[in-house]
């Protein structure tokens, strides 16, 4: 039996790379113009079981035939052993199943798109449409056939009750990777149909406004691609975390690899005018990016793989405190997870951002859009921070009485709350602002989950230095919000943050040091002590300063903003220079709150000098 057992599994991985041997030669097929290779036949070839091979495209394109239609078989025999060896419901007999409803799908989309016509040089609506559907169906069926190799290699099954809100995230990542996908198709078939012969026409091409709509969407595909790329961060980061793995971490560090190595050969792809041989190799990985993803999900979702947002909790406690929290109660509790004190200070320098790329008073209703839709993003990290660091919030005094500390408010329940804040926040940039803006709130969302919260803030007294970047991209949002770009200023205001939010948080880590060091985070005062923090502070406030002379010397701003910025920061170098000489802590304290109106008023008084400039 043992021997049976491993023999289905190397049939299962072989057929799942057969399959996408299948795929990438009907790339080929597309890409070569050979799609109406065999006519408007089908199954047959040109009326023929076998064709004359006089044309190079008939060859392609009943081999392809030959190949696909070959699946089917390899399929049912899939099925048929999963059927006999395993019970009912069992999950590698669903996903044979899965495999073999797909694959009969993926024959009658392919002979609809033979039948109606929708190859070789259609540009038609409905190719666009069918492709799509086609490309989905593919991607499932890889999907069942990957699962099915993975589990017949001796897995055990995935858990799919009770693992909340984790799950839904990881579908919605899959989902998100199908929509990538499809939008790759879809660039790829303008790429076929309506050829550049260099990168300056293609630009032109698809940013006029009377462009074929598949050159038009060609743009669309890079930025998808970037923010499905900053979700699967997000959502793997997140999961290795939750769902404490060997086998995960190391296939959510091989999937975000690929994905990233499956962007550069993108780069080159576009770079070079999208050549048959790199679209190959970059759909080859897309393949590969997605298998390694439903595999990662597969074992997040393990029976037996430890849910840590479980731990030490006694779920009884749980629904009894839930109890209590009914009505304003209950949402005042969800509002506090998060943070909106933290936030008030970000939402402004998002809201800042869209005067000064407006220079003036934008739209009021995209101003609510970017309000609400800011506010819901940084809430969503919040409430995500708050989950991840439960076990270092307990042992601090200043936040032992968080919601997700006294479990008041589940984890699960915080987390899916998050969920659906960012879901609906990138939503409402995407449709009311445009895709730059959602893409750039979701960048700081991952920034601050992944890199500071996760990866940083527990082990480098650096933590808040690099990790600092998360609280820089609001201003990006409001700015991209409103003009659909980024200049020159705007990441200069990204630096002007950047910079400045050491000065903020070492004061901050000054007042409660013990805090962090009896919660074992390393800040700076708790590693080298306050006179190295002190000295750090003064460095990075006169860096800030020196970026801020930038925009006056490029003419970006003008004589208002120059002489207030020259009071803003010569007030808080004093600050800075007041407390090297005795940090005591009301003198911290007045750095603290000044650092907080310091940033306000500068980034009001660049929006004035910008209104004034126009």
């Amino acid at each position: 039996m043992q021997k049976k057992g491993n023999t289905f599994a190397k049939y299962t991985w072989f057929l799942l790379i057969y399959n996408i041997l299948v795929i990438l030669w009907g790339a080929y097929v597309r890409a070569s113009g050979s799609g109406a290779g065999c006519g408007s036949h089908w199954p047959a070839c040109n009326g023929q079981a076998i064709p004359s091979f006089q044309k190079y495209e008939t060859v392609v394109e009943f081999f392809h035939r030959l190949t696909s239609g070959l699946t089917l078989p390899l399929v049912i025999g899939l099925y048929v052993y999963a059927a006999k060896n395993y019970i009912k419901n069992h999950q590698i007999r669903m996903a044979a199943a899965g495999a073999l409803f797909f694959t009969i799908a993926e024959a009658i989309l392919g002979a609809g798109l033979v039948k109606f016509g929708l190859v070789d040089k259609n540009d038609s609506v409905a190719r666009a449409v069918v492709m799509s559907l086609h490309l989905c169906n593919t991607f499932l069926l890889t999907a069942c056939l990957g699962l099915s190799a993975w589990l017949a290699s001796g897995r055990p099954v995935m858990k799919l009750k009770g693992q909340g809100p984790l799950m839904v995230g990881l579908l919605a990542m899959l989902g998100s990777m199908v929509a990538l996908g499809v939008s790759g198709a879809v660039a790829a078939l303008g790429d076929t149909l309506f050829p550049a012969t260099s990168i300056v026409e293609a630009l032109r091409q698809e940013l006029s406004p009377t462009a074929h709509f598949l050159v038009r969407l060609k743009l669309l595909h890079p930025l998808m691609a970037t923010c499905v790329g900053l979700f699967m961060v997000l959502m793997l980061g997140l999961a290795s975390h939750l769902r404490p793995s060997v086998e995960l971490k190391k296939f959510s560090q091989i999937t975000i690899a690929v994905y990233a190595l499956q962007l550069l050969i993108g780069l080159v792809n576009v770079s070079f005018l999208a050549p048959i041989e790199i679209q190959l190799v970059h759909l080859l990985f897309a393949d590969i990016v997605w298998v390694c993803a439903v595999i990662s999900t597969a074992i997040a979702l393990e029976n037996g793989v430890p849910q840590k947002e479980l731990e030490g909790v006694n779920t009884n406690d749980v629904v009894d405190a839930a109890k209590d929290l009914v009505g304003a109660k209950l949402w005042k509790a969800y509002i506090t997870v998060t943070k909106p004190r933290v936030i008030s200070l970000l939402l402004f320098t998002t809201i800042a951002g869209a005067f000064i790329a407006q220079g003036g008073m934008p739209d009021g209703f995209l101003l609510f859009i970017i309000t609400i839709a800011g506010y819901m993003m940084a809430g969503s990290a919040n409430a995500i921070n708050m989950v991840i660091d439960r076990d270092i919030d307990a042992r601090m005094k200043r936040t032992s009485n968080r919601p997700t500390v006294t479990q008041v408010l589940p984890s699960r329940n915080v987390l899916f709350f998050a969920f659906c804040l960012a879901g609906i926040a990138f939503t409402m940039f995407t449709v009311f602002a445009n895709l730059l803006s959602a893409m750039l709130s979701l960048a700081g969302l991952a920034f601050y989950v992944i890199i500071y919260t996760l990866l940083l803030k527990r082990r480098t007294w650096q933590n808040i230095v690099i990790g600092g970047a998360a609280g820089s991209f609001p201003p990006l949002v409001g700015y991209a919000a409103v003009s659909n770009q980024l200049s020159p200023l705007a990441w200069i205001l990204f630096g002007i943050i950047f910079l400045w939010t050491p000065v903020h948080f070492w004061a901050l880590a000054i007042l409660i040091k013990d805090d962090y060091a009896k919660a074992g985070v390393p800040m700076l005062p708790v590693v080298h002590g306050e006179k190295a923090t002190v000295i750090q502070i003064l460095c990075y406030a006169v860096l800030t300063a020196v970026l801020c002379i930038v925009p006056f010397v490029q003419k970006d701003l003008g004589q208002t903003y120059f002489v207030s910025s020259l009071v803003l920061n010569g007030v808080l170098i004093a600050h800075c220079i007041n407390i090297m000489k005795n940090p005591e802590r009301p003198k911290v304290l007045s750095l603290y709150k000044y650092s907080m109106l310091y940033l306000a008023l500068l980034f009001m008084m660049i929006a004035i000098d910008r209104a004034q400039g126009i």
